[in-house]
């Protein structure tokens, strides 16, 4: 286990944002973080795991010991008749698992495909696609506390899911690394296509036969065509979360906006594209010379080359506030700021 000091977090954020971490210790096996917990209680360090750093923005420089997850490896735990048991590293790439899971016929999380980060993330945000969260087919998660180095293990009912939210973004925030995640896989899945441009996808793909790689050729074809590769363009994805407002509140709202697009979430919830409230306020496709948002994709704010990260937090309190005005709705971000 080797810490290294000074580095440059240019290559471990999908943003591309230029700033530097005072140490960064490689972790590619539980009694490793828990030596580096050690040297960084003996030096009083503030500690900051990191997977993909698709879903992070780096806005100053880390002052502490960065611990990035590379803790790698598949296994099947167990199985039966209708489900499979699977046991992934959280160092994983979760596109990777996804791919892995369709080779071997298991479904659940084909709707998933592309989504960018670490297996261990996906838990963490409760990552969601396409009418699909990784909540439903989640068994459990195995976990070291970040102030005693201690192993837990934690069942679904303890990780309080809900939209892109668990408890390790709430009460548990900071306190723990995942280190592996347990998906419980159908043998016999069943098919998703109702959310989404799906099944159009499909029709147009000339994929006529329903089945988890088909739905992933899918899913994979519509987020290429929407959101640029982080390689050639800084970004995280969805910067916002989709609001979800009540019926009364979207009811009023649609009898101003005749056309304001709406999902179903809850009973008395309607969950509204922050995309769409973001365009209506003329930001699509808007530049301000390193940053923007990306003229496909309004909830994607990109890095051209050389942005500095308070320039993105500058643009996306701007675009808060000028939603909030018109709509009455106060996006929250998806992506953690540092």
């Amino acid at each position: 286990m080797v810490i290294n000091e000074n580095v440059s977090l240019r290559e471990f954020n999908t943003f591309g944002i230029d700033v530097s971490a005072r140490y960064l210790v490689a972790i590619d096996h539980e009694r490793n973080l828990q030596k580096a917990l050690v040297n960084a209680k003996d030096r009083a360090l503030p500690l900051l795991v990191l997977g993909g750093g698709s879903n992070i923005l780096f806005a100053q420089d880390y002052p502490g010991l960065i611990l990035k997850n590379e803790i790698l490896g598949t296994e099947v735990l167990k199985e039966d008749q209708d489900y499979v048991w699977v046991r992934v590293g959280a160092g994983e790439n979760w596109h990777q698992v996804v791919l892995w899971a369709i080779d071997h016929g298991w479904g659940g999380i084909e709707n998933l495909s592309l989504i960018p980060g670490t297996t261990g993330a996906a838990p963490m945000q409760n990552i969601g696609a396409y009418g699909v969260e990784i909540c439903g087919i989640f068994s459990h998660l195995e976990a070291i506390r970040l102030d005693n180095g201690k192993v837990r293990k934690f069942e679904i009912t303890e990780c309080a899911f809900s939209y892109r939210f668990s408890a390790f973004k709430g009460p548990l925030k900071d306190q723990y690394m995942i280190t592996r995640v347990v998906l419980r896989l159908h043998k016999r899945p069943t098919f998703n296509i109702s959310y989404g441009a799906i099944s159009q996808t499909l029709e147009d793909m000339g994929k006529q036969e329903l089945s988890i790689r088909n739905i992933s050729d899918a899913v994979i074809n519509i987020r290429q065509s929407k959101l640029p590769d982080p390689r050639e363009l800084g970004n995280a994805g969805s910067f916002f979360k989709n609001p979800i407002v009540s019926k009364e509140f979207y009811y009023n709202l649609k009898s101003e906006y005749a056309n304001i697009p709406s999902y179903s979430t809850q009973e008395n919830a309607i969950k509204i594209p922050a995309g769409w409230l973001i365009e209506q306020c003329n930001w699509k496709g808007f530049r301000d010379g390193a940053i923007g948002v990306h003229d496909k994709q309004a909830l994607v704010l990109v890095n051209y080359g050389g942005a500095q990260g308070a320039d993105l937090v500058k643009l996306s309190s701007e675009i808060q506030d000028s939603v909030n005005s018109k709509f009455g709705i106060r996006l929250a971000p998806e992506v953690n700021i540092i």
